[in-house]
């Protein structure tokens, strides 16, 4: 019982040696320093470009020149083009119907035979009014020489033979006021009637050319080259003056109106000044999933708002549209290029996106929309901080914007994406996944530590 005792003490008391020994031994807790929460934010370099603006825009493609096709004169249908179809393409010139000429060839007939009869007329009426003066220049001849015998008695013989010196100067002072007081009467040479005669030729000369004028208007032929929109007529029909019978548009030149703002139209040098240099555009269309161009200019731009979006509606002519567009696009690998052949022309209706060519400027930098924040700023990373930078936006589209590179630096890095706070001066840590293209003050310090470490390792393996 003793021994026992002994035992329990000794181990008890073993046990509180190596308590007290592990306590006394025991090492403190490692202190570390607190870390710092800095955000990570995705970033990535703005592309800088130079030179020449180009205005970004979108509307629909019209014809340029679209006519009516109506005949000007009435009569039954005897010849109709074939290509006059819905959907074909008609040449300059071409005929397109032709109208029964057979009444309108009696009309011309008609009118040369009274053009004909009425130039008899003015021959006749210009001999007569020759004629006729001859007549009356013979009558007062006549008239002179019989003056002074005009009050004689037709028994006095004598006064006949020699009569008084006072009665021919009475005679001859009469005759005097006669001929000055009594013109000639018109109707007596017979003018009116030439007149008149004249008036009737050029009555039956202006009926000849209404004839005829009515005889080419039987054939309709085709303006310009152009394609058929729709067509109502068929052989033998009878149409009207004025009658509809289809339309046309001419494949010379389209135009885009491509609506525009107040502060985009301002990007584009001389647009109002007509007569300046031909200011180069580019529309674009997509068919069979490729994007095809076709070149353009700026033809004219409307001085008028339009009420609804209060924006500037610019005019872009685009020659031989018809003509299979460019792709704009490069073909991926293992996709097959469209061909010249295979190239669409551009439809009338459809709807395109437009590129003019603006205002040239020496820099301005090209930021996503995913980088513009309210107020038109820019989050920048410089040092390893936040920057923000209110910018001045050139343009804008549905992707990006233009902006200008003042106060952005040198190989400014935009944020992108969304913080809980940001503050001007606040550390930022640029992710890795984003960091293509982005050095900063810690990638050129890691830089410089492997570039020692590479160098030390090639002196070490060089020693002896």
């Amino acid at each position: 019982m003793h021994r026992q005792r002994v035992i329990g003490g000794l181990i008890l008391l073993a046990a509180i040696v190596i308590a007290a020994l592990l306590i006394a031994l025991r090492s403190g807790p490692e202190e570390k320093p607190p870390e710092e929460n800095i955000p990570l934010v995705q970033a990535e370099r703005l592309e800088i470009r130079s030179g020449n603006l180009m205005v970004q825009g979108a509307g629909t493609v019209r014809a340029r020149e679209e006519l009516t096709l109506s005949a000007e004169v009435a009569g039954k249908l005897v010849y109709v083009n074939p290509d006059l179809r819905e959907g074909q393409r008609v040449a300059r010139g071409a005929t397109l119907f032709r109208i029964d000429t057979a009444d309108y060839r009696n009309a011309v007939q008609t009118a040369q035979a009274d053009v004909a009869s009425q130039n008899v007329a003015v021959m006749q009426a210009r001999e007569e009014v020759t004629l006729a003066k001859a007549e009356l220049a013979r009558f007062e001849q006549r008239g002179v020489n019989s003056s002074a015998y005009a009050s004689v008695d037709s028994s006095d013989y004598a006064a006949r033979i020699l009569p008084p010196e006072a009665l021919a100067r009475n005679q001859a002072s009469n005759n005097q006021q006669s001929a000055a007081v009594a013109p000639t009467n018109g109707l007596a040479t017979r003018e009116p009637q030439l007149q008149s005669a004249r008036a009737g030729l050029r009555r039956a000369q202006a009926q000849l050319s209404d004839a005829q004028t009515a005889l080419r208007r039987t054939t309709v032929r085709a303006p310009f080259s152009g394609v058929v929109r729709s067509e109502d007529i068929a052989l033998g029909s009878y149409v009207a003056p004025g009658q509809s019978l289809g339309t046309m548009v001419g494949t010379a030149d389209f135009e885009a109106v491509i609506p525009l703002s107040e502060s985009e139209a301002a990007l584009i040098p001389e647009l109002w000044r007509p007569g300046s240099n031909r200011i180069e555009a580019s529309v674009y269309s997509d068919y069979g999933g490729t994007r095809y161009r076709w070149q353009a200019f700026v033809d004219r731009a409307n001085s008028v708002l339009n009420p609804q979006t209060r924006t500037i509606d610019v005019f872009l002519r685009i020659p031989n549209p018809l003509r299979g567009g460019a792709p704009a696009m490069v073909q991926k690998e293992g996709q097959k290029s469209t061909g010249a052949s295979g190239a669409p022309p551009l439809f009338v209706g459809s709807f395109v996106d437009a590129e003019i060519t603006g205002r040239a400027l020496d820099e301005y930098a090209v930021l996503p929309l995913a980088g513009l924040r309210p107020g038109n700023q820019i989050w920048l990373v410089r040092d390893g901080r936040l920057r923000i930078v209110k910018v001045e936006i050139l343009q804008r589209t549905d992707t990006q914007a233009l902006i200008n590179t003042v106060g952005l630096g040198n190989k400014p890095v935009v944020i992108f994406g969304a913080l809980k706070t940001a503050t001007d001066g606040q550390q930022v840590r640029i992710s890795q996944d984003r960091k293509k293209g982005v050095t900063t003050t810690e990638d050129t310090a890691e830089k410089s530590k492997k570039t020692k470490i590479k160098a030390s390792k090639k002196a070490a393996d060089k020693a002896p």
